[in-house]
Formats: structure tokens, C-alpha cells, sequence
């Protein structure tokens, strides 16, 4: 079997993924329910292939294929990520309120964090990688762990706990663009 590295436009998803969790913020602190409903195709579509590499990444990948365990550092949040993207666009599209899905992101942030713990702990990345997979599991996972701010109606000085939470995932996006970018064209230059 042939190893495929498709690393660059998994992160290329997540940051998609980010990037809508943002605007969702965004939008709701504004009050413009009609911008939410527009994420509920892009929620769905990108979530259905973060669901779907993250799964692949998770059980096809070598554990160990470049020295370091990418499936269950990356390839296992990005399959949950994915679930909670489409459950939360269906959600949306109904008109439902969340639920346990802002707890559930939570759950997902702890896991990112003690991604980012084990990439110091364990030296699993070192100089400019380090620093900008620092730079994705930090904010990615702490834009996470404020998920549940969405059970607080944004209502007067309320809102600025949204503005913060859509500036958190919108650096968190960068980091995976720059990210997802810079291994697009590693994989370019030398293809695995």
C-alpha cells in the first residue's frame, strides 16, 4: 500500500472548519441569524471531509511514520472536530437550540491542549514548528474550551466574550493556514 500524505489540505480543512466556528461567533453577537443559517453548507461539507481525512489519518496512517504519532496528535481531534461541525450544522439548520455540543468542544480543547502539552513534554516538534504548532494548538484549543460562552445570550457587554472568542479561532485559523501552506509547499519541493 502506498502511504498518501495529505497533511497540507487537512489543515487547509481545519482551518476552514476555524474559521466558520469564528464567523459563528461573530454572527451571533451581531444578532444576524440569517448570517448563522449561511454556515450550515459549509459547516456540513467542510465537516464531512475534516471527518473524513481526520478518520483516515487516525487508522491508515503509520503510528510512527515520521517520528512522530500525527494520527492521535492531529488525525484524531481533526475526526472530532469534523463530527462536531456537521452535528452542530444540522443543529443550526434546524433551528435547535446547541444542546451539549458547545460542552462537547470543550471535551475536544482539553484534548488539543494536552496535544500542545505533549508536543513541549515530548519534544514531538522543535524551532520554527514548534512555534507554529504551538501557535495552532493553543488557540484552536482554547477557542474550545470557551465554546460553552455560547449558552451566554450575547446581550450588551456580553458580547465582547464573543468578539474575543471570534479573534481566538481567527488566530487559531492563521496558524493552520501558515501551517497548511508552508507544508504544501514542503510536500511541492520533496513529495513524501
Amino acid at each position: 500500500m502506498t502511504f498518501v500524505d495529505p497533511l497540507a489540505v487537512m489543515l487547509i480543512g481545519l482551518a476552514m472548519g476555524t474559521f466558520l466556528g469564528a464567523f459563528y461567533y461573530f454572527f451571533k453577537a451581531r444578532g444576524n441569524e440569517e448570517q448563522i443559517q449561511s454556515l450550515v453548507a459549509p459547516a456540513l461539507a467542510i465537516g464531512l471531509f475534516d471527518f473524513i481525512s481526520g478518520f483516515y489519518m487516525s487508522f491508515a496512517w503509520p503510528m510512527t511514520s515520521f517520528g512522530t504519532p500525527y494520527n492521535m496528535l492531529f488525525g484524531d481531534p481533526l475526526l472530532l472536530f469534523g463530527l462536531l461541525l456537521m452535528a452542530s450544522g444540522v443543529m443550526i439548520y434546524k433551528n435547535m437550540h446547541l444542546g451539549m455540543i458547545p460542552m462537547l468542544y470543550l471535551l475536544l480543547g482539553i484534548y488539543v491542549l494536552v496535544g500542545a502539552y505533549s508536543i513541549v513534554e515530548l519534544k514531538l516538534e522543535t524551532g520554527q514548528n514548534l512555534i507554529t504548532a504551538m501557535g495552532l494548538y493553543l488557540f484552536d484549543g482554547i477557542g474550545a474550551l470557551l465554546a460553552p460562552i455560547a449558552y451566554i445570550k450575547p446581550e450588551g457587554s456580553r458580547k465582547s466574550i464573543y468578539y474575543v472568542e471570534w479573534i481566538i479561532l481567527g488566530i487559531g485559523t492563521i496558524f493552520a493556514l501558515v501551517i497548511g501552506y508552508m507544508a504544501l509547499n514542503g510536500h511541492l519541493a520533496a513529495p513524501p
